[in-house]
């Protein structure tokens, strides 16, 4: 099996069904699994699959032409730290979540084995940390 990879998106807000439907479909094209806090600032994109599938997935993200998009950490291999979770997360690939607190977002990331890597990738801690 070949490894999986992942990337993360920042942006100031993800409210528009429309592009949220659109970035369901493209997960489900692009066979990933797709993370999204929605609903307010700050917008969060976790998406994780085949290296080809997320790096289309987060292409399908540009095009949508976020306000403050960033992506924050860009497209490769997925590596579990050592900041809590199995990293045997049981995500389906094909599909996105929708989460609304930035607390829940991150417990999800702990749960995944990616607790360091997310926040180091949202600001939240230094490389030393």
């Amino acid at each position: 099996m070949p490894p999986l990879w992942n990337a993360l998106i920042r942006t100031h807000h993800i409210t528009s069904r429309k592009k949220v439907s659109k970035l369901r479909a493209a997960a489900a094209a692009h066979n990933v699994f797709a993370l999204l806090r929605s609903g307010g600032c700050p917008g969060i994109m976790y998406c994780e699959g085949s290296e080809m599938g997320v790096r289309d997935w987060v292409a399908t993200v540009q095009r949508l032409r976020y306000k403050d998009y960033q992506l924050v950490i860009k497209p490769g291999e997925k590596r579990v730290d050592g900041g809590g979770g199995k990293g045997d997360d049981g995500v389906v690939y094909g599909k996105l979540e929708e989460i609304e607190s930035v607390k829940v977002y991150g417990a999800w990331m702990k749960e995944m084995g990616l607790w360091g890597w997310w926040r180091k990738g949202m600001g939240y801690a230094q490389e030393g940390d």
